[in-house]
């Protein structure tokens, strides 16, 4: 069926001009053709060479040959996007691409200036990112999967097929006679992606037909409880202070204590402590009734302190001597 792409492009209400993310794959490939027909000559394409494997640069010739007979002008950004240690190939691979979509729409000498960017994710992109996160134990944050749209840098960015399946996508793509190149690591089940992609989407697909929409369903409620709790904790950051004050910390209970400590290391510190961690300050917290309480906790990246009568946090690795 086509009706369900057709009716998600129909949808889409980005402010031009607009640049979408190409791999050469079906996805992208199908949002392109839709974006570049419903507005021509407001559209560019942007793709990522990660030279990560031998099949990168038939994907970039593809992507090329895609937009000469498009007639949509192409930025290549070639990365090296080799994790980090203890970083999956993935993580690093997104990340990669986020700061080169992110380079072209800061680019104050491109021809145009970039006012939204298109992401190809789908519905079961969307079902395996819920299925992900709930194999890790994420919260209502994580759970909440990935937004259909947001902002950043003034900058809009929106991902159209989130309630379309992927086979939707193919199908339409197929209707308009229009070829694609299928990534080789897409079958290596070594991947999580992969495996959820190959062994349970099946499975969910014969038992629960309408699993694309509930889980869907599920990730805006997810979503909305997430920004609920951000709300939650600017609100309480107001009044226990940033860095918080142990004191004031105490008046609150523990569910709100752990959700403003959240907001803190994540605002300020840009970082995001582990369950058990957590827990753990949380007890210091409630312990800390003498002057002489020490507290030295292994958070994220570095560690919370007690500093008089707040907390503190440091990453040991960046302290100038």
């Amino acid at each position: 069926m086509t009706v369900a792409f057709d009716a998600a492009i129909e949808a889409f209400a980005p402010t031009l001009p607009l640049a979408v993310g190409l791999s050469g794959g079906a996805d992208s490939t199908a949002l392109l053709l839709a974006c570049a027909r419903r507005w021509p000559g407001q559209v560019r394409a942007l793709h990522v060479h990660h030279g990560l494997q031998a099949a990168a640069d038939e994907f970039e010739h593809q992507c090329a040959s895609l937009c000469h007979d498009l007639q949509v002008p192409l930025t290549v950004r070639r990365l090296d996007a080799r994790p980090a240690p203890g970083q999956s190939p993935e993580d690093a691979a997104r990340q990669a691409r986020y700061k080169a979509f992110d380079a072209l729409a800061l680019d104050t000498q491109a021809p145009i200036a970039i006012k939204s960017i298109a992401l190809a994710q789908h519905a079961d992109d969307q079902v395996e990112t819920v299925l992900l996160a709930l194999s890790r134990g994420a919260g209502v944050a994580g759970l909440a999967a990935m937004p259909a749209r947001w902002e950043r840098a003034g900058v809009q960015w929106h991902r159209p097929l989130l309630q379309v399946a992927a086979a939707d996508v193919r199908h339409w793509l197929r209707a308009q006679g229009c070829t694609w190149i299928e990534d080789p690591t897409n079958t290596d089940e070594r991947f999580t992606r992969n495996r959820i992609r190959a062994q349970l989407l099946p499975a969910l697909e014969a038992a629960f037909p309408a699993f694309r929409d509930t889980f869907a369903r599920s990730a805006s409620h997810a979503a909305q409880a997430a920004d609920l709790l951000e709300e939650l904790a600017r609100e309480d950051a107001l009044a226990v202070g940033l860095p918080p004050q142990i004191a004031l910390l105490q008046h609150i209970g523990r569910a709100r204590q752990a959700n403003v400590l959240r907001y803190w290391l994540r605002a300020d510190h840009q970082t995001t402590p582990a369950a058990a961690q957590l827990a753990e300050l949380l007890n210091q917290v409630a312990a800390c009734t003498t002057r002489g309480h020490r507290i030295h906790i292994k958070v994220g990246r570095g560690f919370v302190v007690r500093n008089g009568p707040k907390l503190d946090w440091y990453n040991p690795e960046v302290l100038v001597p």
